[in-house]
């Protein structure tokens, strides 16, 4: 049986299925509650397909697979540009699956989430007054092998530099 839902129905149906698994887009990404409004949003991105139907009818259960994966792929603040390439042209089981995954890692807590769920909460360090070490999912470097970085680049850049010497300046005058 095909369900069809209404624009407020098919946003009725993905809030709860998010409420009851505390599924909330991170911080700042996009408003805790979905609405009609933010799936027009959607639709205009290309994050949604279009109602089989015009106007605010029409929707299916593609539609909430789709809509359930964008809110499991924002809780763990993918862009949504990520989020259209990764959910586009996918089919019903590809979603389900996709869904399944998302919400068991989602149980299983901040260990749990990997793959195309896994946030990126970029960290910079700096190294040295000119060198930053950058880390992707947050990661904290004890301070030792800090100092080893800096050092090992300290060296490596002194060792290149008395290997080509960088040329002094014309100082001839006409």
């Amino acid at each position: 049986m095909n369900l069809v839902y209404s624009l407020d129905d098919l946003v009725r149906s993905v809030q709860s299925w998010c409420d009851e698994r505390q599924v909330t887009p991170a911080s700042g990404q996009a408003a805790e509650a979905l609405s009609e409004r933010t799936i027009r949003y959607y639709r205009t991105l290309g994050l949604l397909d279009p109602p089989s139907s015009g106007g605010a009818a029409g929707y299916g259960e593609k539609h909430r697979l789709q809509l359930i994966g964008i809110r499991l792929l924002q809780a763990q603040a993918v862009p949504l540009r990520r989020i259209r390439d990764l959910l586009y042209g996918r089919s019903l089981e590809d979603l389900r699956t996709l869904i399944r995954r998302g919400a068991e890692e989602l149980e299983a807590g901040p260990a749990g989430w990997q793959g195309v769920l896994r946030p990126e909460q970029w960290t910079v360090t700096p190294l040295t007054g000119e060198f930053l070490l950058v880390s992707r999912h947050g990661r904290a470097v004890p301070r030792p092998v800090l100092g080893k970085i800096a050092a090992m680049l300290c060296e490596a850049f002194a060792a290149e530099a008395a290997r080509s010497p960088v040329p002094e300046p014309s100082t001839n005058e006409p």
